[in-house]
């Protein structure tokens, strides 16, 4: 299963077939034609990434009856993002002369008859409010199910587009968790050797320290010795990051195992994303030498790398 991204365009057209073309398609004996349809209806669909589904509509008022239909459609497909539709349609009326029929033009004069009665000022209706207003009220085109149809193709034309861009994303985020895996790898031969070279530090102190006070000759060197090792060890214990290695590998592991299984996986991999900034803010905190503190620091850079691509994972 891919990985998809909560980020995506599609569209896509569909258009209503004019009574014609329906009779001559009826028709065995009638030539079939090609001609554009009488009206078309576009669908545009734009995603981003959002904590949950948030869906926004854009239709023309006739079209307010299919948000339900719509609202199912998107639903069913998507599960996280902020994904907007935009609704348009286009007809050759809008291009074309409109055909006036009588029954419009007696309601017309009708209206005109009693305007003027009531306000003998006003002006005749010229051939163009005429024919606007024909044009406004002459029955349109059923387009409900080319636009369900249009939003069938733009949704799976969507979920392509995030999956790719899912791709990619998925892409990035393995080469974040490697470079983790190599700082960790790095990260683990150093506390011995830093334990060792205090266990060095401890043991000159405690010299100098007696070689000060006079006391050198009483206290035997396995005695002084003894005493650095307990100190070295004591910091060591307080040192000590393999818990924390160990917790930050098994974060990347299942990282990479959510990643290869794909789905909805956003809000998980969110949640081990803190996981590991949580690991190494502690690795960090108890880094005692510069080679400890500069891992610390490319770490929760990587990590932060991860946070941002995460955000548009579904």
């Amino acid at each position: 299963m891919a990985v998809y991204s909560m980020t995506g365009f599609a569209s896509a057209s569909s258009g209503a077939v004019s009574p014609s073309e329906t009779a001559a398609a009826a028709d065995n004996l009638a030539p079939r034609t090609h001609s554009a349809p009488n009206a078309s209806v576009s669908i545009e669909l734009r995603s981003v990434n959002g904590r949950f589904l948030d869906l926004g509509f854009r239709l023309p008022d006739e079209f307010r009856s299919l948000e339900p239909a719509l609202r199912d459609l998107l639903t069913a497909a998507f599960k996280r993002g902020k994904i907007e539709l935009r609704l348009s349609t286009r007809t050759e009326a809008e291009t074309s002369w409109p055909q006036p029929q009588p029954d419009q033009l007696n309601r017309l004069v009708r209206l005109e008859s009693t305007i003027q009665g009531w306000l003998p000022k006003a002006q005749a209706l010229s051939v163009h409010e005429i024919l606007q207003w024909c044009k406004g009220g002459a029955p349109s085109e059923k387009l409900d199910e080319p636009a369900l149809e249009a939003a069938r193709r733009c949704i799976a034309g969507l979920r392509d587009a995030r999956a790719r861009e899912g791709a990619r994303l998925g892409k990035v985020l393995m080469e974040r968790v490697d470079r983790l895996r190599e700082l960790a790898t790095q990260a683990e031969p150093l506390v011995p050797a830093v334990v060792k070279r205090q266990q060095q530090r401890f043991l000159e102190r405690w010299t100098e320290a007696l070689e000060a006070t006079g006391a050198a000759q009483t206290i035997s060197r396995e005695a002084l010795q003894e005493r650095a090792l307990n100190e070295a060890a004591a910091y060591s214990i307080r040192i000590d990051v393999a818990e924390e290695l160990a917790r930050l590998r098994s974060h990347l592991d299942e990282i990479a195992r959510l990643l290869k299984a794909g789905g909805e996986v956003g809000k998980r991999l969110d949640f081990l994303i803190q996981e590991l900034l949580r690991e190494a803010n502690t690795l960090g905190s108890k880094a005692a030498a510069l080679e400890l503190t500069n891992i610390s620091v490319e770490m929760k850079v990587a990590i932060e790398q991860l946070r941002e691509q995460v955000q548009n994972i579904e």
